[in-house]
């Protein structure tokens, strides 16, 4: 019997569950090894969708939702005959990937399939839940690939779109993808009285869980508060197939396909996790660059900000002295000095102990060019104020990342029961 048709927590399927990786070793000896990865979507499309078979289905999805041959699931689905697609659900960004940070595409017609598309973006869980009712909606599949950092926002989509299915009743399947910065948690947990769109559960900065763990962790643990105790009718996970908890994007053998604009590589989303702590500073966090959340500077910034941090040893990155002009985003058009961080070893690279490294070097030797943000945007990313208050009052960056020791141990056994690989 599949998931869908059972009430409870989860059904993950045998055929698609956890298989530790034993594939092929890299040609080349100096390379990574390559593992064989089969995500979520390509588990479901090698059933011939049978789970879905005469059922009313909504996607919630972007370009990230593709095939091993790079097929979209959508596009593929509707080809298939098996599957009626009734609507899909666009986040931020859209649903084919055209608008920026802060966008979305609207509500249209897909030239392609003719299936109408809803924009999800920024709507509350009774307006998705609307739009779910409109498109006669009996299944919500979410297939979107995270980055595994909590102020993305693909995430709080997901929790949204579960709430909208809780009030109407809908089963929900996440088609689970690895999360490319691998499997660990690191960070400070988000204190409620912060949530906000960029994070609205208590979770740690960088949550080391795919969308399917998190949909796991979610459903018993936030959506009873938030549905009048009710939790989803139905959750089934189709798991990734050959992914380890240790092995970051560069391992699985998956190609890369930008989730949103500003996340061109694998790099930048090892980076990101940490970097975009710069949205809430007067600093460019490198928007309207070729190197977004790699490239970090401002004006009059000088060579002493990389001399600083290279002194630090900081492990598995280097810092390059860079200018560079953004073509949007802060600082348009005008020259910018800063950093470039070049990751040289990823399996030592902290990301959010860099970028505190970041700031507190930042604010020391430029005391008049480093500001936070003046609506304290800083601390919806960081997840209260503590981050703030610490760096503004001369902490070190021991200091900072020793305070949130306890609830990162917290949140670490916390998930434990909600993880599907190891």
């Amino acid at each position: 019997m599949s998931g869908l048709s059972r009430r409870g927590f989860l059904a993950v399927s045998a055929a698609a569950g956890p298989v530790l990786a034993g594939g092929a070793a890299s040609a080349s000896p100096e390379a990574p090894r390559r593992h064989t990865v089969s995500t979520g979507a390509d588990v479901l499309a090698a059933e011939g969708w049978r789970r879905l078979a005469g059922r009313r289905v909504g996607v919630v999805t972007n370009p990230t939702g593709v095939l091993h041959d790079l097929r979209h699931v959508v596009d593929a689905m509707h080809e298939s005959g098996a599957v009626r697609v009734s609507a899909v659900f666009g986040p931020e960004h859209g649903f084919r990937g055209t608008a920026q940070a802060g966008g979305s595409e609207g509500d249209y017609q897909d030239p392609r399939t003719g299936i109408p598309v809803y924009d999800a973006y920024g709507v509350t869980a009774d307006k998705l839940a609307e739009m779910f009712r409109k498109a006669d909606v009996e299944v919500v599949v979410f297939d979107i690939a995270d980055v595994g950092a909590r102020f993305y926002t693909y995430i709080w989509t997901m929790y949204t779109a579960m709430r909208a299915a809780v009030a109407t009743g809908a089963a929900f399947v996440v088609l689970d993808r690895p999360n490319p910065l691998g499997g660990q948690a690191f960070g400070p947990q988000l204190d409620p009285a912060f949530a906000s769109g960029v994070g609205r559960k208590p979770i740690v900065q960088q949550h080391g869980m795919t969308t399917g763990e998190l949909a796991r962790l979610f459903d018993a643990e936030f959506l009873p508060a938030d549905a009048n105790g009710h939790r989803l009718s139905s959750l089934d996970v189709v798991a990734v197939r050959g992914w380890r908890r240790s092995a970051r994007f560069a391992e699985t053998g998956l190609r890369w396909v930008p989730p949103s604009p500003n996340m061109p590589t694998p790099d930048t989303a090892l980076a990101y996790a940490g970097t975009c702590l710069f949205e809430g500073t007067s600093f460019s966090e490198g928007r309207g660059t070729t190197r977004p959340f790699e490239t970090v500077g401002a004006p009059k910034v000088d060579w002493r900000w990389a001399e600083d941090l290279n002194a630090l040893h900081l492990p598995g990155v280097a810092f390059r002295e860079t200018f560079f002009v953004p073509t949007f985003g802060k600082h348009e058009k005008q020259t910018c000095g800063g950093v470039q961080l070049h990751i040289t070893e990823a399996g030592d690279f902290d990301a959010i102990r860099t970028a505190v490294a970041m700031l507190v070097t930042a604010r020391r030797r430029y005391p008049d060019l480093f500001s936070w943000r003046s609506d304290n945007w800083i601390d919806r990313l960081s997840g209260s104020d503590r981050l703030r208050r610490q760096v503004d009052a001369g902490a070190g960056v021991d200091e900072v990342v020793g305070a949130w020791n306890a609830e990162l141990r917290a949140f670490r056994r916390q998930r434990e029961r909600y993880l599907l690989y190891r």
